[in-house]
């Protein structure tokens, strides 16, 4: 079973700025398990199948105005059923204030309230979006995260291979470190990785010989970046001369992480290579095949036409 990384809810209450206005006595330790959020406009007419209590509950002018129109003792009553299922949190938007008796009732079955000077839509779409992103399944991998001609490029290859030397070279030609050594990489959408450092060595980068030294401090603040997605993935290899590698690049490799199929490509290492120039080409390469552009299937192309047409 994969490992939870529930989000706090006072965290969720500072990123979209939210008022507490209940703060029940286990405030600190409410845990948010689940991205859906849900509009309670069914459940305060009555209808509870499929209601799930672990989900963020947003009130908007709806559903508000629909209390409103209702006689107090059914009212009442409704809000009671509602919040006697004890949601994880309820958030008022438009700034709408609570009724009086919704707040007593929300106390007595200890229900964090909370408002939201923003509109409904906004305050779903950023609740969902922060949610996303925290509750993301995730896994720590070791290796190199940068960032080249924008592209996410994450250096992977047995320890002393070279992996943080090539970076800190590719750091002095312009491009932006995320991690070294180890990255936490997220799960944030069915396809999409988001690789970060760990908040302990963020910046922070280990080579053999010299120690630890933080790269924001040494080349500045536009050399490292805190978060980027991950978009190839190179395995750095001593050189095998009786192995074969791939010199065209017709033939696509990818690597498995967290279920997400990623590109990778294999370089090996040799005395006389320059690794940082060779990754500069990797990620331009990767980035045109992502646009539609394959040089080595051009190639081929060209050469199977002059082949039909009777050669060279």
């Amino acid at each position: 079973m994969d490992k939870e990384y529930p989000v706090k809810l006072h965290a969720l209450a500072q990123e979209l700025e939210l008022t507490v206005v209940n703060r029940p006595e286990n405030y600190d330790n409410t845990l948010i398990h689940v991205t859906a959020v849900n509009r309670p406009g069914l459940q305060l007419a009555g209808y509870y199948d499929y209601f799930d209590p672990r989900r963020l509950q947003i009130m908007g002018i709806v559903e508000t105005t629909y209390l409103i129109s209702l006689p107090q003792e059914e009212r009442i009553k409704r809000q009671e059923a509602f919040l006697s299922r004890r949601p994880v949190a309820v958030v008022f938007c438009h700034g709408i204030a609570p009724l009086r008796e919704f707040l007593l009732l929300a106390e007595e079955y200890g229900v964090p309230v909370l408002t939201s000077d923003e509109d409904t839509s906004e305050t779903m779409s950023k609740a969902i979006d922060f949610l996303m992103r925290e509750l993301a399944p995730r896994i720590t991998r070791h290796g190199v995260l940068v960032e080249v001609h924008g592209e996410g490029l994450f250096i992977i290859g047995d320890s002393g291979i070279g992996k943080s030397e090539t970076a800190l070279e590719l750091i002095k030609r312009g491009h932006r470190l995320i991690a070294d050594d180890a990255v936490e990489i997220r799960r944030v959408d069915h396809n999409v990785l988001l690789g970060e450092a760990p908040e302990l060595i963020r910046y922070y980068m280990e080579l053999r010989g010299i120690g630890v030294i933080d790269v924001r401090q040494i080349f500045g603040v536009g050399a490292v970046k805190p978060s980027n997605t991950i978009n190839l993935v190179v395995k750095l290899e001593l050189w095998n001369k009786d192995k074969t590698y791939d010199r065209l690049g017709i033939f696509e490799e990818y690597t498995d992480i967290l279920g997400v199929k990623v590109p990778m490509t294999t370089i090996p290492v040799h005395p006389g290579r320059n690794l940082a120039v060779i990754m500069e080409i990797a990620a331009m390469n990767h980035r045109q095949k992502r646009m539609g552009y394959n040089a080595a299937v051009q190639l081929s192309e060209m050469h199977d036409r002059m082949i039909e047409r009777g050669g060279f």
